[in-house]
């Protein structure tokens, strides 16, 4: 715990220092944001604003954790180092970014709404998701568990679902499409909310927050742990450093949200979009709580639905529409209602489908217990 409690201090403070010494590089350099024409015309007065904020946030998480083990190992020297578990998500976290950042920097230096093209953006998202997935399939603890499972995952492993059904060569490329799947899902969804000043960054705060609290409780109910209690324990691997990510990177958002806020000074952009859904499916993945990601990220879920509704309904119809504009944020701010109140109310809903989540975790455990 006090790990964590360090862990959290020193990602708020790089992020709510390092934010605004970005924001004046980006200003001396003219990176700014490029506003799409499409777009909701109040967005056009955001012309300009600095963007690739996501850099500071990737930059605070890796500081912040790498200094907390440095000084949890000088005041203990037989504390546990980083762990296989943190150290691959942060790689997907890490590729996703980059990912992001030349797609920024491709949009700031051209000065178009578009970076990437799609078919070099998806090859270079699969190859990191790719990796990731080898990646989380090796590395077993003395107990012989994983970072991550061939199982399909709610709250815990499902061990009829496993994908190592017809072999263990054939489990290995169905789960490395499972969790490029997943990946693919949580950057989108995330990158498709990024779309208000706050929005996005402040309903991961929530999420984050729900794998600090899950973490916690899956290393306290961990297999063989002596606080063990009835037959719901977790066979997670390395499930308290994982919750000192999570708080970590929850931390770095909250700095990072001060200047984010409306009206923002910096936005993530793409860096910290996909940067943030990488890191929240490599939770889903390597917590073993996969299928419940959709109710912790059920506020992404409903802004991708409303993506894929909208685009459906229009070739469908032949050009008619369900919403004034997708993503979902944007209809009801053509509706006529403040960005500001559509960011809080939406940190509602966000809110209260981690409530929700957590309740579905915690409740799981009751009935095993």
């Amino acid at each position: 715990m006090i790990a964590l409690l360090i862990g959290a201090g020193l990602a708020l403070l790089f992020a709510l220092v390092g934010t605004p010494l970005f924001i004046r590089l980006l200003v001396r350099k003219s990176y700014g944001q490029f506003i799409r024409d499409d777009g909701p015309t109040s967005h056009h007065t955001k012309r300009g604003t600095p963007t690739m904020g996501g850099t500071v946030v990737v930059g605070a998480v890796l500081l912040s954790y790498g200094l907390t083990h440095l000084i949890m190992w000088m005041m203990n020297p037989d504390s546990a180092g980083p762990s296989a578990s943190a150290l691959i998500l942060l790689f997907l976290m890490v590729g996703m970014g980059l990912v992001g950042f030349l797609d920024d920097f491709i949009k700031i230096s051209r000065q178009r709404s578009l970076g990437l093209d799609a078919k070099a953006k998806l090859i270079l998202q699969a190859a990191v998701g790719i990796a990731f997935a080898v990646l989380a399939l090796n590395f077993p603890d003395p107990d012989g568990l994983t970072p991550a499972s061939t199982k399909i995952s709610l709250v815990r492993d499902i061990p009829w679902l496993d994908l190592a059904f017809a072999g263990t060569v054939v489990g290995a490329i169905l789960f490395v499409l499972w969790s490029n799947l997943i990946v693919t899902a949580a950057t989108n969804g995330v990158n498709l909310t990024d779309g208000l000043d706050g929005l996005a960054a402040g309903a991961s705060i929530m999420v984050f927050g729900a794998y600090t609290l899950m973490g916690i409780w899956q290393n306290n109910q961990a297999c063989g742990s002596p606080r063990e209690a009835g037959s719901g324990c977790y066979s997670v691997r390395d499930p308290l450093d994982l919750a000192l990510l999570a708080a970590i990177l929850s931390a770095a958002l909250v700095g990072f949200l001060w200047w984010n806020t409306s009206p923002a000074k910096i936005f993530m952009g793409d860096t910290g979009s996909l940067a943030i859904g990488g890191a929240i499916a490599g939770f889903a993945i390597l917590s073993r709580t996969e299928l419940l990601l959709g109710l912790i990220g059920g506020l992404f879920v409903l802004i991708t639905l409303s993506v894929i509704i909208q685009v459906g309904y229009f070739k469908a119809t032949g050009g008619k529409r369900v919403f004034k504009m997708a993503p979902l944020q944007h209809h009801f701010e053509l509706q006529g209602w403040a960005e500001v109140t559509v960011v809080v109310r939406f940190w509602i809903l966000g809110g209260l489908f981690v409530a929700v989540g957590l309740g579905v975790f915690y409740a799981e455990w009751v009935v095993l217990l």
